[in-house]
């Protein structure tokens, strides 16, 4: 596999991302600038990461989705390769078009920063393959904007078609349907609004964010 990592201004978790792929793959990915128009020939895998693109000014993400960059993204997400959004990549993702629904304020109106579990709703996919549906799992959360919104028709499709991935166990934000975790429609696009970056070895409090990536990868191998 041969990751990229696209780096927005004001990312924060870039370096989280590409250290787990790292431990995934063994490899380093490429860390590629939102400002480049094209992706490396052979990146087969691209992770958007959480963080604060552009300061999250205007709608979150609205700002990042029209970086240069995404014109290559798109194009190969529609093409089939693998892209995960965490966080404001999952913002980003809808942002595009390439994920339905819209990322609201947290219903709450504060920022939500702990560690959740989550449900994992569909294990059938690559990006849940080292999961059994109902497993719960935990990940951290540190977001403002993460309340998942939809219209009653597209989350019915989402369900019937087997495209939430996770749900929360205890809802943080308000997410319609506790939904925490949705995949497109081709089945290679990930928007997930926890961050599996951040539990990838016991001394940052828990090992399921590894199991992620390592399941990521070999399903994709």
């Amino acid at each position: 596999m041969k990751p990229a990592v696209i780096v927005f201004p004001a990312s924060n978790c870039d370096r989280d991302i590409a250290v787990a792929l790292e431990k995934a793959t063994g490899k380093a990915p490429a860390m590629v600038w939102h400002g480049d128009a094209s992706l490396p020939a052979e990146t087969d895998f691209i992770v958007l990461p959480g963080g604060f693109s552009y300061g999250d000014y205007l709608r979150s993400g609205a700002m990042a989705a029209k970086s240069p960059i995404m014109r290559d993204v798109i194009e190969k997400a529609k093409a089939g390769t693998p892209v995960i959004g965490v966080c404001n990549g999952f913002q980003i993702l809808c942002e595009t078009g390439l994920l339905p629904g819209a990322l609201m304020r947290n219903a709450g109106l504060n920022f939500v920063c702990r560690t959740v579990t989550l449900e994992v709703e569909n294990s059938q996919s690559m990006f849940t393959s080292a999961f059994e549906k109902g497993q719960y799992v935990d990940f951290p959360v540190a977001h403002h904007d993460g309340n998942y919104f939809a219209d009653d028709e597209t989350l019915d499709r989402l369900e019937g078609e087997g495209r939430v991935a996770f749900r929360y166990v205890d809802n943080p934000n308000g997410s319609a349907r506790d939904i925490a975790g949705v995949l497109g429609d081709g089945g290679n696009v990930l928007g997930l609004m926890p961050h599996p970056e951040r539990m990838i070895s016991p001394l940052l409090g828990g090992i399921d964010g590894a199991a992620f990536f390592r399941g990521v990868v070999d399903a994709a191998a």
